[in-house]
C-alpha cells in the first residue's frame, strides 16, 4: 500500500486505466514469452542429449571397430558443431560444474560409460567445455572435446515481432478504455455546460445498457431541474404582479392620509416593498437563464462610462488597469455584477476602487475593493444566498433586499466566470470577478 500511495499516478481516469491495463497485458505478455522460451530450451536440450547419447555411442563404436591406421581419417566426419574426437589423452582439469556441461556428462556417461571406463573434467578458463577421457579396446585413448551448446538461437525477426505485438496491446488499451471512458467524458461535458439557463444539449442514449441508462438519468434530471426553475420564476412572476396592484392601491390610500410624517413612513415601506419585488423577479430571471446575447465590445469603454456615471452622482468612484482589447461577452450582464459590487462598497466602505488586471493564461480579473468593515471569513459564502444578511456588520438599516450578490453569482455563472469575496489584509473587502474563457474578439478590417 505504501509503495501504490508513493506513486504518481495520473489525474485522469483514462490515463491510469490506460497504464494499469497495458502494464497488465505486457506483463502477462512476457511471462508466456519466458514460459515458452523455457519450455522450448528445457525441449531442445532433451533433444539434444538424446541425440549426443546416440551420435557418440555409435561413433566411439565406429572408432573401436577401425584399424589403428584409418581412425585419423574419421575423426574430421565425426566431428559435429558441440563436440569433435581427439586421438590422445587431451587436457586434464577439475570436476565438471557448469549446469548443462554436467548434463552432458551424465548422458554420455550413461551411453558408453557401462563399455569404456571414461573420465570427464572442465577444461580449465571455460566453464561450458569439458572433455571425456577414455581408451578403445587396444588401449588406445580416445578424448571427446565437447562444447555444449545452450538450446536454439533467436530468429532475428522474433524482436521484431515482440515490439509488434506491444505496439498491438498498446493500441487494443488505448481503444478499449477510450470506450469505455468516453461516456464518462460526455457526462461530465454535458454537466458543465448545464449552466442556470439549462438548455445543455442531450446526451445520447445509445451505446451499452449501463451508458444509454445513465444518459437517460442525467436527462430526466435536467428536464426535471429546468421545471422546478421555471416553476419557481413562474411563482416569483406572479407573486410580482399580484403585488403591484395592492402596491400601488396602498400608495393612493396613503397620499390621501392627513399625517404627513405617517404618509413619510408608509411610502418609505411601499418602496422597499416594491424594490424587494423587483429583486426578486430580476433573482428568478438570472436563475431561469441568460437572455443577453454575447456580443463584441470595448471592456474598457464599458468600465469608463460606469465609473464616469458614479463620479458624476458625487460617488468616490476610480478605475485602476486597462483590458486593452475587444472581448466577446455579455455586456448588461457584465455591468450588473460591477455595478452591484459598486454599489455595496460605496454602501459600507463610502468609496470603492475598480482594478482590472489581464493575468499571463488569458484570464482577467476586475475586483472591486472598499475600506469597509468586512464579512466574517466563515461568511464569505453564505452572503451570495439570497436574503441572506449580516448583522453584525450589515444590517438591515443600511438599505437593501439581500439579492445584490446573489444575483451577481448568478450573471457571473451565466457568463461562465466566477464570483468571489475576499478580505483584505490591511481592512477591506475585495469583491473579485475572474473572467475566464474568454474569446478574444477578432480586429475590425478596415478598407
Amino acid at each position: 500500500m505504501k509503495l501504490l500511495s508513493s506513486l504518481h499516478w495520473p489525474r485522469s481516469l483514462f490515463a491510469r486505466l490506460s497504464v494499469i491495463l497495458f502494464i497488465g497485458l505486457a506483463s502477462a505478455q512476457a511471462l508466456s514469452f519466458w514460459l515458452t522460451m523455457t519450455e522450448r530450451d528445457q525441449t531442445m536440450t532433451n533433444v539434444m542429449m538424446g541425440y549426443i547419447e546416440r551420435e557418440v555411442t555409435s561413433s566411439v563404436a565406429l572408432l573401436d571397430h577401425l584399424p589403428a591406421s584409418e581412425r585419423a581419417q574419421w575423426l574430421p566426419r565425426l566431428a559435429r558443431r558441440s563436440y569433435e574426437f581427439v586421438l590422445g589423452p587431451g587436457v586434464s582439469g577439475g570436476p565438471v560444474d557448469a549446469q548443462l556441461s554436467a548434463r552432458v556428462a551424465r548422458s554420455i556417461s550413461e551411453g558408453i560409460g557401462t563399455n569404456y571406463p571414461l573420465t570427464v573434467n572442465a577444461v580449465p578458463g571455460d566453464n561450458e567445455r569439458l572433455q571425456v577421457h577414455l581408451k578403445l579396446t587396444d588401449g588406445t585413448p580416445l578424448t571427446i572435446d565437447m562444447r555444449p551448446m545452450s538450446g536454439a538461437p533467436l530468429s532475428r525477426w522474433l524482436p521484431l515481432m515482440l515490439v509488434l505485438q506491444l505496439a498491438v496491446l498498446l493500441g487494443c488499451c488505448w481503444l478499449a478504455v477510450r470506450l469505455a471512458t468516453r461516456p464518462l467524458h460526455e457526462l461530465a461535458v454535458a454537466a458543465d455546460a448545464l449552466g442556470p439557463d439549462l438548455k445543455a444539449a442531450r446526451l445520447r442514449e445509445s451505446g451499452p445498457s449501463e451508458v444509454a441508462r445513465a444518459a437517460r438519468a442525467f436527462n430526466a434530471m435536467q428536464e426535471r431541474i429546468a421545471m422546478y426553475i421555471t416553476e419557481r420564476m413562474q411563482i416569483l412572476a406572479a407573486i410580482s404582479h399580484d403585488l403591484q396592484t395592492p402596491i400601488t392601491r396602498m400608495r393612493l390610500r396613503v397620499d390621501m392620509m392627513e399625517s404627513e410624517s405617517e404618509g413619510a413612513k408608509l411610502r418609505q415601506d411601499l418602496q422597499e416593498m416594491e424594490a424587494l419585488v423587483k429583486e426578486g423577479v430580476t433573482y428568478a430571471r438570472t436563475l431561469h437563464g441568460a437572455t443577453e446575447l454575447p456580443c463584441r465590445i470595448d471592456p474598457d469603454a464599458l468600465f469608463d462610462s460606469l465609473v464616469c456615471d458614479y463620479v458624476d452622482a458625487d460617488q468616490a468612484v476610480s478605475l485602476h488597469g486597462r483590458f486593452d482589447m475587444p472581448l466577446m461577452t455579455r455586456p448588461q450582464a457584465l455591468r450588473r455584477i460591477v455595478g452591484n459590487l459598486v454599489d455595496n462598497a460605496l454602501k459600507f466602505g463610502g468609496a470603492a476602487e475598480i482594478h482590472i488586471e489581464v493575468l499571463p493564461d488569458g484570464q482577467t480579473t476586475v475586483s472591486v475593493l472598499d475600506r469597509g468593515p468586512g464579512i466574517p471569513a466563515d461568511s464569505l459564502e453564505d452572503v451570495f444566498q439570497p436574503f441572506y444578511r449580516l448583522e453584525a456588520s450589515r444590517n438591515r438599516q443600511t438599505g437593501g433586499t439581500g439579492l445584490g450578490l446573489a444575483i451577481a453569482r448568478q450573471l457571473a455563472l451565466a457568463m461562465d466566470a466566477t464570483l468571489g469575496l475576499y478580505n483584505r489584509v490591511d481592512g477591506g473587502l475585495e469583491a473579485r470577478l475572474t473572467l475566464r474563457n474568454l474569446v478574444k474578439a477578432p480586429p475590425v478590417a478596415v478598407a
